[in-house]
């Protein structure tokens, strides 16, 4: 061959898989729906940031529990790979202490009663590389046999408090039902404290004398806030809270005279449920 003609077959050569890439890049695709489709859940509880990152698969007219999950075999509670779950702050799950982190939520079901784990292997996403020695916490939890059924995998959060939660796991007929427990009184204590000490003009006095008030805190200070929310707006609810305040501090007269005041204000606001509250608080001390 020619010398003169390397050039030119190299060029040839060059263009011609450049219009191979360029084609394949360009090639039509076909973008299928994912059989269980990813979810991430997120929820805030009390002062906790809750994040689950998992599958779901459907049921699609298959025998669920006992035949596509096996009774006695760990589960990654979902498709693909574990389920994972993210706390911001220590939490309990059915009074089993769980610091604050990221884990695999796994379970094993049976009939009867679940094992729910909680493993932090860093290989613990993954159901097949599974090490036990990586549990944090196990726990057993009675499930509850649903009237319908769920299609779905489905994990949920109910009955949400400032403290608690229900975290619910969810497939077919069947639901396992786990306590969630954060920590947030002492936390939320203390920043109420921090705040009240500090210079700022604008300061939550209703809400740090409710929170007083809802934890069996202390009563003077929630007096002393509550006052101050009244000098800001004289409304009907934060009267009714001086006035439950009060009577927790064994002011019954005074006690009265401010729910009579709430009732007033009440009245004026249309407010039929704190009318009801006022004269229940009333005739209790009377």
């Amino acid at each position: 061959m020619n010398s003169k003609h390397i050039p030119v077959l190299l060029s040839l050569a060059t263009a011609i898989s450049l219009s191979s890439k360029a084609m394949a890049a360009d090639a039509p695709k076909i973008d299928f729906p994912a059989a269980s489709p990813a979810c991430t859940l997120k929820q805030r509880v009390g002062l906790t940031d809750i994040e689950i990152v998992y599958s779901r698969p459907s049921v699609k007219e298959r025998a669920v529990f006992g035949g596509m999950v096996p009774y006695g075999k760990v589960w990654r509670t979902g498709a693909n790979q574990a389920t994972k779950v993210t706390f911001s702050t220590n939490v309990k799950l059915n009074g089993k202490e769980v610091p604050a982190g990221t884990y695999a939520l796994m379970t094993i079901p049976n009939k009867d009663e679940w094992t729910v784990i909680v493993n932090k292997g860093p290989e613990g996403w993954s159901p097949y590389k599974y090490d036990e020695k990586q549990d944090l916490v196990r726990f057993a939890v009675k499930p509850v046999e649903m009237p319908k059924s769920m299609e779905t995998f489905t994990i949920e959060f109910n009955d949400i408090r400032d403290e608690s939660s229900k975290l619910n796991l969810v497939w077919d007929k069947t639901k396992v039902p786990i306590d969630l427990t954060v920590e947030y009184a002492d936390k939320l204590t203390k920043q109420i404290q921090e705040v009240m000490a500090s210079n700022d003009e604008k300061k939550p006095y209703f809400q740090a004398a409710n929170f007083y008030y809802n934890h069996g805190k202390d009563m003077n200070d929630a007096k002393k806030w509550v006052e101050e929310a009244l000098k800001e707006r004289e409304a009907h609810y934060i009267v009714f809270l001086k006035a439950e305040i009060l009577e927790k501090l064994g002011d019954k007269e005074g006690a009265v005279q401010a729910a009579k005041r709430s009732k007033e204000l009440a009245e004026k606001a249309n407010d039929n449920g704190y009318i009801k509250l006022n004269e229940a608080l009333i005739n209790k001390l009377q």
